[in-house]
């Protein structure tokens, strides 16, 4: 199935070359919950701090669990400091 990962700041570098500015249209195998497209593209787990599927906030308790449909938007993003 196919689905839209976004990945911000420091975690672009994960993204594959096709991508244009922080997205990139992905194939992942059907079934597979947030945690495990996070895996599969060798994303530190800690380093996605934030991660929003279709515009909603998953929360660390529950990315073993949620199961990302075909055409999900899946965005990533790094903890931000700053002052």
């Amino acid at each position: 199935m196919n689905i839209t990962l976004k990945c911000f700041a420091g975690l672009k570098r994960h993204l594959p070359p096709h991508a244009k500015a922080n997205a990139a249209i992905v194939e992942v195998d059907a079934e597979m919950s947030v945690y495990q497209v996070i895996d599969f593209f060798k994303i530190d787990r800690e380093e996605a701090y934030l991660v929003i599927l279709n515009g909603v906030f998953v929360c660390p308790t529950e990315r073993n669990s949620t199961i990302l449909k075909d055409n999900d938007t899946l965005a990533l993003w790094p903890e931000v400091a700053g002052g």
